[in-house]
């Protein structure tokens, strides 16, 4: 799906060194691009291509001024063949007489190494330059070294001269002659061509096979024949071997005047295909490009010369050029053997041309794909179907070969211009698309236009409007038969197109046109590309060589400057790319027209930018707004099979360094959302893309066929498009036949923005199918946070930003029922009634969350309810029936569900019939209904109620059900304890009242609500229970005030005050403990004791003193002077204890430092490993150790069973406060174990207690020892952790600045001026 175009011609012309001396061999020098040529005056011409970069004064001075040597002969004698060898850097002359020249070009030598007998046929080097092989006038085949040694000689036809074999017809002139043959007579000609691989060569005709001749097949390495074909009138020199070794190609003409054919052959001889040519002609030459896909034939017919370029694809042979002569100039032509684009012609006199092809896709803007065939033109829309050519919807015949297209698309109608290979040109016009399906199978025979114009060469046609044609013309002066002014004309011509005839609607026409030269601007240079300008009316852009670009307005406007001129160099490339698109794009809000060109070497350029270097094709794909058609993603291939699509805003907006191939990483490789896709099969080619909605790339296989994908990122930006554009029902047929989340239309506007757009979809649509099928897949969530998250879409007018929407549940269920409601509601009010509509209302009652299937059985009931009464047939036609709209509710919910629904609305009918069509078995449900239909109604409510745990509505009808069922409520209240503020509120004038509280109180009770207990104790009367609540609850107020409520006397309540000092004694409440036994036992001496338990040593020496105990106040002194020792010597020995911790941490951090440093070096160097050969099984350090810290990235997969790590991970928590030396968490524990040390608030609060008390006491100077202790050790412990905090977070420790001694001495200053709150100022050192 591919034409051939011609890129650039350059035309030139030399004078030769006599009227009658014509050009007749060439040759070629690989090595340093050289052209040869041998004339019939025995001259040698040499000509030294520039390189394709080189600009065209270069080409001008290279071919205009060859270097000639004239080769010195024999009289008489004239070159006969000649062939370049690269290991001599000289060619290979030979010559009528036989002689075997060895010529030198450089420095002008001629060495005779050899003559033949019967004079040289023809000379033939092998593709490594190792052998030549030479035929021979007499048919002796001779195969020899560069050193002119012999290897093999034998006869061309065996059946000639098989008695002399071993008889050399080749005498070296340094060696003996070791005879010769003169025994044939007569003269012919046998061309040779060597397979790609130079393990076998072709030989046509043998000696005496004049008419009839066979191609013959020879090995290289025993000289011998390997195979024949069958004899045929095969035509004079035209033999060429396909470089990929594939076919051996010649022609032959067919009896009883047909047209010639070229035939295909195998290795073995046998004959695998032929092409026909076309029309009567004589065939010269076939060659075959370098890369094989190129077939090249001159032909001379009864009007002039050609050369046709051919093309093989899916079993078809394409004439894809045709470039035409006239017959005094006796065209040849040859490949550039390192170019297979590169075709160079020369004629007798001395003109050479140059092409330059490029293959273009034959696909264009609005996906029709038009395919040049000889004089066809395969026209099929692949936006409607998928015709691989040679297939095609119609065809339109022109008169002549085509060269050259353009094609111009509206709305209404389409205009083909074409350039014939005659010169003249035709126009097409065509109906719209819709009219196409008329044409099928049909062939349009197209006349050309009327017109004057002639050129010699041109090309790069496109349209400018639908009047305005415009090409590059190429003209080349000659002055007579023998001089040539050598002078090669550039110049843009702007053609006029007018028809005489209306056009036809739904027609082709072709007649009626004429084409006018308008304008005519000389050019400097030789064009690249032209490309129309998507952005300004008649307007297109000019590549130049070397990549610049100009602009040519067709409309001239004073403003806008001349009508050619160049554009600034950012608009340039760097360097020549032929293939190039210009799209129309928005930046920010600006419409601006985007030039991309890709050039040989595979860099794709935009502006002075490189996006990728090793793209193979490109093309863009575009949507529509506003009416306007906008270029949004760039669709390109690379060398490596891979296909990118990414968006124009990151080419104009993202990061100007990055290229695309960048994106082929191996994290992108294993992102299932990566930038790319794997071209399924190698080869495969990009040919364009549909745009629109459609959203689809077009690639065309090796073998021809043709594949229609659709990348993911394009066909969401379709349907966000779509959405953009309030066109509901195509988004929704694009996310229906792409499989996209059905939830992408609702999330891309927000839930809450889609909810007021609700009515607009449903009547947008206005399909049921289509919308049950919608409302069945909404869910909650916001999948373009989640399943689309990689993909990023602008913001929709007047949407809801995705970032700002809830994520919570709640958000969820709002989402989901609030989008189902407003289609719910937009379906009975937009559309009529009918049973797919009912059907949809029941699919959104059930999608509900949860399911509102109480309201969808009510609307099947009533639905039933009017099949019962027998409601007039028109109305009824307007609903479903019961039983489907009922299958269809039990189709999307569960049946279990649904029959439960139905035994909640209490309908023992209705739910039988959902168990009979839920397929439920009649021996479990018909007894359970029949059971139900026996009881009361309020009973029966109630046992429907318990099944289906509706409690609430079962007390209400338990209730109503009488006196005589109190205690089943009461049994259903203490089941259901959230039952009994409702059961208060049913029993609030009855009598049974206080049982409600009293059993509500034991439900407290259990659950260890004490003080809630006890208040409904308290309100049923229950003293004793609200007493033993409150004792359970350690509200010794509580006990002891109900106790003198309920009438306790003195010695009981004394007695339950002394039993309340031991419970909160065990209880570890010594404080409450001494206020009971104080204030209700009058027993200070227990009080006493008790405070000087909780070390409430101020509280003790004040009720000592209140009470003139003095023998408790030495008690307490005692106490005090005790605690104060023992804390003196606790705080010295924790002093200790954390400089040990320390160090051991300090010791621990240094050694893990210098193992990190250590591991890091050693990872460095495996990085550098390729992922693909790198060991899963990587070395890695294990737990056991302390000095590695163990991570999911570097760690190896566990082979511990998941039972055997909780176990471990038990065992951590219960030893969660041993440190373990050695351990993996020795680190930590130890900077926890530090922070744990510090002083606790209640420590904080009994210290200073104890510092008072001691003054009170006398003990200054114990008071001081104590705080000046207590405080040193806290010092020492926040500069512990200060140390710790500052080296975990550090690479590096310092031994100097890294001690204790060094952060307590610069924390003493901060740690002094801070207020303390249990430190005593008076007792502080200064």
């Amino acid at each position: 799906m591919k034409n051939l175009k011609l890129s650039s011609s350059l035309s030139f012309g030399f004078e030769l060194q006599s009227e009658e001396e014509t050009l007749l061999l060439s040759a070629f020098d690989i090595d340093r691009s050289r052209l040869f040529f041998a004339s019939s005056a025995n001259i040698i011409y040499s000509f030294e291509l520039p390189p394709p970069e080189a600009k065209d004064k270069a080409w001008n001075k290279s071919l205009i001024s060859p270097q000639f040597d004239h080769v010195l002969l024999d009289p008489g004698d004239f070159i006969t063949s000649i062939e370049y060898l690269l290991e001599k850097e000289a060619l290979a002359l030979g010559t009528e007489n036989g002689c075997l020249l060895l010529y030198s070009m450089d420095d002008h030598s001629t060495e005779v190494v050899g003559r033949v007998e019967g004079g040289v046929n023809s000379i033939c080097c092998s593709p490594d330059g190792g052998l030549l092989a030479i035929t021979s006038g007499i048919g002796q085949l001779l195969i020899m070294t560069h050193d002119w040694e012999v290897l093999h000689e034998s006869p061309l036809n065996l059946k000639v001269g098989l008695s002399s074999l071993k008889i050399s017809s080749f005498i070296y002139y340094q060696n003996v002659d070791v005879g010769s043959i003169d025994d044939y007579s007569g003269h012919f000609h046998a061309p040779i061509s060597w397979r790609g691989d130079g393990k076998y060569f072709a030989t046509l005709g043998g000696l005496h096979e004049n008419s009839f001749k066979k191609v013959r097949i020879w090995e290289r390495e025993s000289g011998i024949l390997h195979s024949e074909t069958e004899a045929k009138d095969f035509v004079g020199a035209a033999l060429d071997w396909m470089p990929s070794g594939a076919k051996v190609t010649a022609a032959y003409e067919c009896k009883g005047g047909a047209n010639s054919h070229i035939v295909f052959f195998e290795k073995n001889g046998l004959e695998r295909n032929s092409l026909p040519i076309d029309e009567p002609s004589e065939i010269h030459i076939i060659k075959w490009n370098c890369s094989s896909d190129l077939l090249a034939i001159s032909i001379t017919c009864d009007q002039h010369d050609a050369i046709k370029i051919w093309y093989f694809s899916n079993n078809h042979w394409y004439l894809k050029q045709e470039m035409r002569y006239s017959k005094r100039e006796g065209v040849k032509f040859m490949w550039n053997p390192t170019k297979p684009m590169h075709l160079i012609s020369w004629t007798l006199d001395g003109i050479i041309r140059a092409y330059n092809f490029m293959w273009t896709t034959a696909m264009t803007e609005n996906s029709t794909a038009l395919v040049v065939d000889n004089s066809k033109l395969l026209v099929s829309p692949l936006i409607l179907s998928l015709v691989p050519p040679p297939m095609s919807l119609f065809t339109l015949k022109f008169s002549n070969a085509i060269q050259d297209i353009a094609f111009l698309s509206n709305n209404l109608k389409n205009q083909v211009a074409a350039c014939l290979s005659d010169g003249s040109f035709s126009i097409v016009e065509l109906p719209g698309l819709s009219s196409w399906e008329h044409f099928e199978d049909k062939e349009f025979h197209i006349e050309s236009s009327s017109s004057n114009l002639k050129f010699g060469t041109f090309s790069h046609l496109i349209w400018l409007d639908a009047h305005r044609l415009l090409g590059v013309s190429s003209n080349q002066s000659v002055d007579n038969h023998q001089n040539f002014n050598s002078s090669q004309s550039y110049s843009l011509q702007e053609i006029e197109v007018a028809c005489s005839e209306d056009f036809v609607p739904e027609s082709i026409n072709s007649s009626g046109f004429h084409a006018t030269l308008s304008k005519s601007l000389p050019l400097e240079s030789f064009v690249i590309g032209i490309v129309s300008n998507p952005c300004k009316k008649a307007s297109a852009f000019i590549q130049m060589e070397g990549g610049s670009i100009c602009e040519y307005s067709a409309i001239i406007d004073p403003r806008r400057g001349p009508q050619l001129h160049l554009l600034d160099p950012e608009y340039g490339f760097s360097s020549s790319c032929p293939w190039m698109k210009a799209a129309s794009v928005c930046d920010n809000g600006v419409i601006k027209a985007l030039l991309f060109g890709l050039d040989y070497s595979g860099k794709l350029h935009v502006g002075k930018r490189v996006l990728c270097s090793n793209c193979s094709s490109f093309t863009l794909y575009s949507s529509s707004f506003g009416g306007t058609e906008r270029a949004t993603h760039l669709i390109l291939t690379t060398k490596q099979d891979l296909l990118f699509i990414v968006s124009i805003d990151s080419i104009l907006h993202g990061n100007k360094e990055m290229k695309i191939e960048d994106l082929n990483d191996m994290d992108n490789r294993r992102n299932k959302n990566r930038d790319f896709i794997n071209m399924w099969e190698r080869g495969a080619k990009l040919i364009g893309c549909i745009h629109g909605d459609e959203a689809a790339v077009v690639v065309q296989a090796n073998r021809g066929n043709l594949e229609c994908i659709y990348p993911r990122k394009l066909v969401l930006d379709s349907a966000f498009n779509a959405l953009a554009q309030r066109r509901f029902k195509d988004a929704l047929v694009m996310v229906r036949r792409h499989r996209i989340d059905f939830n992408f239309i609702i999330d891309s506007f927000g839930w809450q923005k889609f909810v007021g757009l609700a009515a607009e979809f449903v009547s947008q649509v206005d399909n049921l199918a289509y919308i049950t099928d919608f409302v069945s897949s909404i869910k909650g969530g916001n999948v373009m946070n989640s399943l689309y998250k990689d993909y990023i879409f602008p913001p929709l007018p007047n949407g809801t930003s995705n970032a700002s929407m809830e994520s919570s549940s709640s958000a969820e269920e709002n989402k989901l029922n609030s989008v189902l409601g407003a289609v719910r509601k937009a379906l009975e009010e937009q559309l009529q009634e009918s049973p797919a509509r009912e059907l949809c209302i029941l699919t959104t009652l059930a999608r509900n969350e949860p399911p509102a299937l109480e309201e969808a059985l009510e609307r099947i009931k009533s639905a039933r309810e009017m099949e019962v009464l027998g409601v007039d047939d028109a109305k009824r036609k307007l609903h479903p029936s019961a039983q489907e709209s009922l299958k269809h509710l039990l189709w999307l919910s569960e049946p279990e569900a649904v029959f439960e629904t139905a035994l909640g609305l209490y309908d023992l009918n209705l739910a039988a019939i959902v168990a009979l069509n839920s397929q439920k078995d009649p021996k479990e449900f018909l007894p359970y209904l029949k059971e139900l239909k026996n009881l009361p109604p309020a009973i029966m409510r109630y046992t429907i109620d318990l099944r289906l745990q509706r409690y609430e509505s079962a007390l209400k009808h338990m209730f109503s059900a009488g006196e005589s069922h109190h205690e089943e409520c009461l049994n259903l209240m203490k089941k259901n304890p959230q039952l009994f503020q409702l059961g208060l509120q049913l029993f609030a004038k009855n009598v049974k009242r206080r049982e409600v509280l009293e059993a509500w109180g034991d439900h407290f009770h259990d659950e260890k609500c004490f003080h809630d207990a006890a208040s409904a104790y308290l309100c049923s009367s229950s003293h004793q229970k609200a007493m033993k609540a409150y004792r359970g609850g350690g509200d010794w107020k509580g006990v002891l005030t109900v106790a003198r409520f309920v009438g306790l006397g003195d010695a009981d309540v004394i007695q339950l005050a002394y039993e309340l000092c031991e419970e909160f004694q065990a209880l570890g409440k010594p404080v409450e403990a001494a206020r009971i036994a104080l204030e209700y036992c009058k027993d200070v001496g227990r009080s006493v004791g008790y405070y000087i338990m909780a070390r409430e040593w101020e509280e003790a020496l004040r009720i000592s003193y209140m009470h003139a105990a003095v023998e408790l106040a030495r008690a307490v002194e005692d106490a005090a002077l005790e605690c104060a020792n023992s804390l003196i010597s606790d705080y010295k020995e924790a002093s200790e204890k954390v400089g040990k911790y320390l160090a051991r941490y300090l010791s621990v951090r240094q050694r893990r430092l210098v193992f990190t440093t250590k591991i890091l070096s050693e990872a460095r160097l495996t990085e550098n490993a390729d992922y693909d050969t790198a060991s899963e099984a990587s070395s890695n350090f294990s737990e056991m150790s302390a000095y590695t810290t163990r991570t999911a990235k570097d760690s190896i997969t566990s082979t511990s069973s998941t039972t055997r790590s909780k176990a471990r991970e038990t065992r951590k928590a219960n030893k969660g406060g041993k440190i373990r030396a050695g351990s993996p968490g020795e680190e930590m524990a130890l900077i926890e174990h530090l922070k744990g040390m510090s002083l606790t608030d209640d420590a904080r609060r009994e210290l200073k207690s104890l510092l008072v008390a001691l003054l009170m006491l006398g003990k200054e100077d114990l008071a001081r020892r104590l705080q000046r202790t207590g405080d040193s050790f806290e010092l020492t412990q926040h500069s512990a952790v200060k140390l710790t905090e500052d080296t975990v977070s550090t690479d590096k420790i310092d031994e100097s600045a890294h001690t204790l001694e060094f952060y307590t001495e610069k924390a003493r200053g901060s740690w002094r001026s801070q207020a303390h709150s249990w430190q005593i100022k008076v007792l502080a050192l200064p």
